[in-house]
Formats: C-alpha cells, sequence, structure tokens
C-alpha cells in the first residue's frame, strides 16, 4: 500500500541470488556432481559458492539476506518506504529529496555487500511497473494481463482462475462472477482431462476482460483513517477496505477487495458467521497492510420482509441483540474499538447492493404451544416423537419404522 502522490523509484538487483555468498563452512552442503560423456571418467564433483537458485530454501535465504542488509536503512529512514521481494526494489517517499537520500544510501549499502544495479530498469517515472502492477500517482492497476478465453485443459483453467484470484482484490472480481469458471474445476482431477466454456463461463471471461480495462483501485491517503464495508447479496458476500475523503468529486478511494473463500467449509453457514468472517479477514488485512484497525465498519443489511411493520434494514439496537446472540461477530469484533454503522456512505457504488438477513425465526421466550420431543435410531430404524396431551395431561408418544436415515425428521 503506497500513499497518494508520493514520489517512487523502482530498482531491479543483477542476478541477485549470485551475489549472495555461502558461509565455507555450509558451501560443501550445497554440492552436486557432473557427469562424464559415456561414463568416461568419475563424476566430476563440485559445491556452490554463492546462492543457487534452484533449492527450495534458496528465495527465503535470498529474502532474507537482502532484508538484513536494508533493515538499518529503514530504521533511519523512517519518512520514507522501502519496499522489496527478491530482486525487486521499490522505494517511495513523500518529495524528491527524500526520496533521492534514501535511494542513494539503498544503492551504497548494497553495492558495498556485492551488489549491482541494472541502470536501464531503473524507474523513476510514472507509471511504474513493480511485481505484476501498474502504479500511477493515484492508482493502482494489473499490469496487461493476457486471459486464456477457451482454455481446453484442467491445467488451462487453473492458470487462468489462479491469474484472476491474484487480480481480484484491485479489481473486485466477486465469486459471484466468477462462480462458473470455479465451477469448472469440479470433476476429473487429471490436468488434462478435457474442460469446455459454458455461455455464462464465456460471460464471467467478458465481465473479467471488462474489469481490467475499467476499473482500478487507488494509492492511500496518509492522513484519512480506514473504514470496511460488507457488500453483496447471499451467498456472494464480499467486503471493501476504502477511505473517504469529503469534499472531493469522488470521495471514495477502493484500497482492496475482500471475499470469502469460494468453497465453503460447512455446507450451512448463518448470514451473520459470513459477515464475521468478511470482517475477520478485512481486519487481519488492514493490519498487514497499515498496522492499524478500522474507524468504522459499515453494515448496510436489509432485512427480509415479515409484516407490514417491521423494519426494512437493521437498526443500531437489533445489531446489538445480534453481537449479543452470535459468538461468531463477537470474536470478529474482539478488541475493536471504532464504531459499528447500519448505514453505508452515500456513492453509487457502495448503495447498488445490499445484505439479506433473515429475520431470526427463534423465540428467545418459551411459547404456549404444544411441546415435542424427537429422537431416532439408526440401528432400529426408528423414530419416536412423544408429548404430553394439554387436556388429558397424560404423556403420549408415535413409534415409526423410517426407511434410509430416521434422523430426517419432519
Amino acid at each position: 500500500m503506497l500513499p497518494r502522490d508520493w514520489q517512487l523509484a523502482v530498482l531491479d538487483i543483477k542476478d541477485c541470488f549470485f551475489q549472495i555468498p555461502l558461509h565455507p563452512e555450509d558451501a560443501p552442503r550445497f554440492a552436486f556432481s557432473v557427469p562424464t560423456i559415456n561414463r568416461e571418467a568419475p563424476m566430476k564433483r563440485y559445491h556452490w559458492k554463492v546462492l543457487p537458485q534452484g533449492l527450495k530454501s534458496s528465495p527465503f535465504i535470498c529474502q532474507q539476506y537482502v532484508a538484513s542488509l536494508l533493515s538499518p536503512v529503514r530504521a533511519k529512514r523512517k519518512d520514507a518506504i522501502i519496499l522489496h521481494y527478491m530482486d525487486d526494489l521499490l522505494v517511495c517517499a513523500p518529495n524528491d529529496s527524500i526520496l533521492q537520500h534514501t535511494l542513494d544510501r539503498v544503492v551504497k549499502v548494497l553495492t558495498s555487500a556485492g551488489f549491482q544495479f541494472q541502470e536501464d530498469k531503473v524507474q523513476r517515472m510514472p507509471p511504474w511497473k513493480y511485481l505484476g502492477l501498474q502504479i500511477a500517482a493515484k492508482t493502482i492497476v494489473p499490469q496487461k494481463l493476457e486471459i486464456e478465453c477457451n482454455p481446453k485443459t484442467l491445467a488451462d483453467l487453473h492458470s487462468l482462475c489462479g491469474s484472476l484470484n491474484w487480480v481480484r482484490p484491485w479489481l473486485g472480481l466477486t465469486n459471484e462472477d466468477l462462480d462458473p469458471l470455479f465451477n469448472l474445476l469440479k470433476g476429473e482431477r487429471e490436468l488434462v482431462s478435457p474442460r469446455e466454456l459454458t455461455p455464462e463461463a464465456k460471460t464471467a471471461i467478458e465481465k473479467v476482460q471488462k474489469a481490467l480495462s475499467e476499473r482500478q483501485a487507488h494509492r492511500c491517503e496518509p492522513n484519512i483513517p480506514f473504514q470496511f464495508i460488507v457488500l453483496g447479496k447471499l451467498p456472494h458476500l464480499h467486503g471493501l477496505i476504502f477511505q473517504w475523503i469529503e469534499g472531493q468529486r469522488d470521495s471514495l478511494l477502493i484500497i482492496e477487495w475482500v471475499f470469502l473463500s469460494h468453497q465453503r467449509s460447512k455446507t450451512i453457514t448463518e448470514p451473520q458467521e459470513l459477515i464475521a468472517q468478511l470482517i475477520r479477514k478485512a481486519r487481519v488485512r488492514l493490519c498487514e497492510l497499515a498496522g492499524c484497525d478500522f474507524t468504522c465498519i459499515h453494515l448496510p443489511v436489509k432485512l427480509s420482509k415479515e409484516g407490514r411493520n417491521s423494519p426494512k434494514r437493521l437498526t443500531k439496537e437489533m445489531f446489538e441483540h445480534l453481537l449479543q446472540s452470535n459468538a461468531s461477530l463477537q470474536l470478529s469484533l474482539d478488541s475493536y474499538r471504532g464504531q459499528i454503522s447500519v448505514h453505508a456512505p452515500s456513492h453509487k457504488l457502495l448503495n447498488e447492493e445490499f445484505h439479506l438477513i433473515p429475520r431470526e425465526k427463534r423465540s428467545r421466550r418459551p411459547l404456549k404451544a404444544l411441546t415435542v420431543f424427537t429422537d431416532a435410531s439408526g440401528a432400529s430404524h426408528k423414530s419416536v416423537m412423544t408429548w404430553r396431551n394439554p387436556q388429558t395431561q397424560h404423556w403420549e408418544a408415535d413409534v415409526e419404522f423410517v426407511e434410509g436415515s430416521p434422523k430426517w425428521l419432519n
């Protein structure tokens, strides 16, 4: 996450892995053999003196080594942001002076450790390209993504869905939008098994292409707090991390979209649990991005109709009652000190959609009605119901033989 209008510079470390020396005692552990032609002689044995690229632990070692070199610079230049992943570096600062000073220190520290930079890949002017993203002064969009419009196998479909999952946080592609594509992953698990796009899947790809050309996310405003809103219709709820700047033509800054997993862990999930999962996921994500919590969480929930006098939207009193009776919501809002709003900010994007939470059917007080106790046995395939007759005050029972599972009682 990068502040708006801050200056950027993007660097590329040349042959990053091969510039990291191995400790002499560890180098023999990175040994390998080279066979001779036609086995004319014993295999020649070598070992690496620098970090090889092929080992599973190599990326981690590379990341840790570069991070250890940059840590003193980060500690001294707290007014700048230094991002790095493997051999890609991004330096962000509020003005050119701080940017140049930080950049000089970064280059000096890394070159003194033996690293080299590719001068032709140093980016100082917008748009900057970093880790698959194209960054402008105020916005962030994914770089041009090649969409496989006609996947033929499961492997092609996996690749397509993986790419779409990566761009979703910036483009707002919901589970509902991508459902037709995700559903094609079901069936045979062989990667070469054939797949054919359905009309709905083709429509989904068209939505993706349109989103790639029209949608974008924003760089953050450092002095504006973050807010979160839950959007969508059941069962496809999603959320948005955003900032709100009063007095501008478009007050909404889209920071990142938040989605639930396409595959649910339970067959039946209450809407309150889905909202709790979104809140919990969004709070964790914002802590990762900005190290803070939301100042306001918006829950513009619309209720199902249950009569003329029933409220159409969730009220504060109803939310308090909902919070007291739902453990998932309580856990998701643990230690939260911000506000909870049942209204959405006035914006077209935030008011087009709503949630639908059914009114609670369970009574908190005993009803003046007949109470029936039920039980069933899988061994005997029998189900039993018993109740007290209100007129005779005697217990009565009804025992039935049930084919299949007797635990499903009507």
